[in-house]
């Protein structure tokens, strides 16, 4: 009954979270005048990335390095193949060139980085975390420098940003919300899913990285709805890239990584891989440079497919 009534809890914080953490971007969007895309894939990621970064950590140093690989890397593929189907399900999303020319690219190099590292020795070192982080910090550097909108938004000739207080207030508040809303939702799973005596890897790479994905779930059908199209594909695209760069490699440098369910190499990080690469023609197909309903379902296919060949 605790767990039900902390996965309850954890959703409905979850949802305010989400709700003033997009209110926050907003306004620094504004504010700043960067295009929205960007704080999608730099604030609203980081704060959203929060919940994988400390499971993955208390995971690792409890002794459970299959859980802390196997929420990101279900993370990751729960951000594609159930969140941005959803979102997509909900308004389709126009693109443009730089989503394929830096973001998307951005996102399947640090797939391979993560893949390179790992599947030859089964170890994640912590000199390879240091390189990883060192690769998201070059990232972000030229994405606040050079990046332009890679999404079409729609045009607010009204708005004004909210006071910088009130801006800081909600990022504050809406992070917190995220972060406290996660723990309590992946408490209540992981009970739940103890009690049926599922494996350590089983549970990261279903139960505990959908829950960790909540957050992203929460915030990019908030910013779909109130038609900030930019931040929720941005949300999903950085959230992915922080979570492989940041969540694993800050990981690594705290304690190595070993595999110790060897299914983590050889089926969950090929379905990472795959459904990344998936998003490319995905846009091109049927209509080009768009995300519609159509891949949204083809993603959702693809997603419950992996599900059921990890459970089964």
């Amino acid at each position: 009954m605790l767990d039900v009534l902390f996965i309850f809890l954890g959703l409905i914080l979850l949802i305010l979270g989400g709700n003033w953490l997009l209110k926050a971007a907003v306004a620094f969007s504004l504010r700043l005048k960067i295009p929205r895309i960007i704080i999608g894939m730099t604030i609203v990621s980081f704060a959203t990335s929060a919940p994988e970064l400390i499971v993955s950590i208390n995971a690792a140093l409890d002794g459970f390095p299959d859980l802390a690989l196997g929420n990101v890397v279900g993370s990751n593929i729960a951000n594609l193949g159930l969140v941005l189907a959803i979102v997509i399900l909900l308004g389709s999303i126009d693109v443009r060139k730089n989503f394929y020319v830096l973001d998307w690219p951005v996102m399947m190099a640090a797939s391979l980085l993560f893949f390179g590292f790992l599947y030859f020795d089964g170890i994640l070192e912590a000199y390879e975390g240091g390189i990883m982080v060192l690769f998201l910090f070059i990232f972000l550097i030229f994405l606040l420098r050079f990046q332009k909108s890679a999404v079409v938004e729609e045009e607010r000739l009204d708005e004004k940003p909210l006071q910088l207080y009130k801006a800081v207030l909600f990022l504050g508040l809406g992070g917190a919300g995220l972060w406290v809303g996660s723990e309590l939702l992946v408490s209540g799973a992981v009970g739940m899913a103890t009690f049926y005596e599922v494996s350590e890897r089983v549970i990261g790479i279903t139960v505990v990285s959908v829950g960790t994905s909540i957050p992203e779930l929460a915030a990019s059908i908030i910013a779909i709805i109130k038609k900030e199209k930019a931040i929720s594909l941005g949300n999903l695209i950085g959230s992915n890239i922080f979570n492989l760069l940041a969540v694993l490699g800050i990981t690594s440098l705290i304690t190595p990584i070993h595999v110790i369910d060897q299914q983590l190499l050889s089926n969950d990080i090929w379905w990472m891989l795959g459904i990344s690469f998936l998003i490319l023609p995905l846009v091109f197909i049927p209509k080009g440079l768009r995300l519609g309903w159509r891949d949204g379902i083809v993603l959702l296919g693809v997603y419950f497919a992996f599900i059921y060949f990890t459970i089964n």
